[in-house]
């Protein structure tokens, strides 16, 4: 479905200008909530005995076998205008949370695994490795589109938040300047997709939580430096974060989002949109967060 057509049609009923629609349409992402109990066709699988390639061993890191999360069937999923998923097969996801949280301090990544299952493969129920409890209770989830934004269009603001950078009073200006009719265009993308309340099981697509955000530009930033790139000055530190972050934004994309460990962890799968397109999706990189 055409959802930027969608959208710009809404908008221009509303009588937002042409040139303001199509700017704010850059920021504006779908997300595919996954959620249990939603009825309709099924859409993937939370738990459970996954459906792995014939011939293919259980993923592991080291000895341990990584705990199976869910799967989704590609083609099953709505298609997202720009989200470069794709279009048929199977991705399963797999991640040992609390390894994988570990895992920052090292730089490792070996705790959390994609695997992408062509359409047509040959494929057949796992089993369970011998001696390890690396599957959850198994249902079933349905699949809905929910409307997200950046974090920096300020469309969520906490009362109890620091004041506003510099950066960020510039964004600011620049966004009022540039969209007048913001509050307008919120509301219509929200009202088209409604927020699903953190009601989802997890969520394919959309921008990529701050705090992995975050992560990924402080490495980058660090790795040049290390690399004799750049020199940042301790105070300066933090503003350049901000605007790496701000860079990196438009470049990464979230390719699953989700709960694990009775809520108390949130799991991340983020990829770039070129490594996306081109069915890199062994470049996902993965950030397992305390969820308080």
């Amino acid at each position: 479905m055409d959802h930027q057509g969608q959208f710009r049609r809404a908008a221009l009923e509303l009588g937002v200008p042409d040139d303001e629609i199509s700017g704010f349409t850059r920021h504006l992402r779908l997300s595919i909530g996954l959620s249990g109990g939603s009825g309709g066709v099924p859409v993937g699988q939370f738990g459970g005995l996954p459906r792995l390639p014939v011939g293919m061993d259980w993923p592991f890191a080291g000895a341990s076998p990584l705990p199976f999360i869910f799967s989704v069937d590609c083609a099953a999923l709505p298609r997202v205008d720009g989200f470069g998923l794709p279009v048929d097969g199977s991705l399963l996801f797999f991640l040992d949370h609390e390894e994988d949280h570990l895992d920052r301090a090292t730089g490792e990544r070996r705790h959390a695994r994609v695997v992408y299952v062509p359409a047509g493969s040959d494929t057949e129920v796992a089993e369970e490795p011998t001696n390890y409890e690396v599957v959850g209770k198994q249902y079933d989830v349905g699949a809905m589109l929910l409307a997200q934004l950046p974090n920096w269009f300020g469309t969520d603001e906490d009362e109890d938040e620091d004041d506003p950078s510099p950066f960020q009073q510039q964004l600011a200006r620049d966004l009022e300047r540039e969209l007048p009719h913001l509050d307008e265009l919120c509301a219509l993308a929200y009202d088209l997709w409604p927020p699903d309340e953190g009601l989802a099981s997890a969520y394919i697509g959309g921008y990529a939580d701050d705090e992995v955000i975050t992560s990924i530009a402080e490495q980058t930033l660090a790795g040049r430096e290390k690399a004799g790139e750049i020199a940042i000055p301790v105070a300066k530190w933090y503003s350049h974060v901000e605007k790496e972050k701000h860079r990196l934004t438009s470049e990464w994309v979230s390719l699953a989002r989700f709960s694990v460990a009775d809520e108390f962890y949130y799991g991340s799968f983020v990829i770039r949109h070129d490594d996306l397109v081109t069915g890199r999706l062994d470049k996902a990189y993965s950030v397992t967060e305390f969820s308080e």
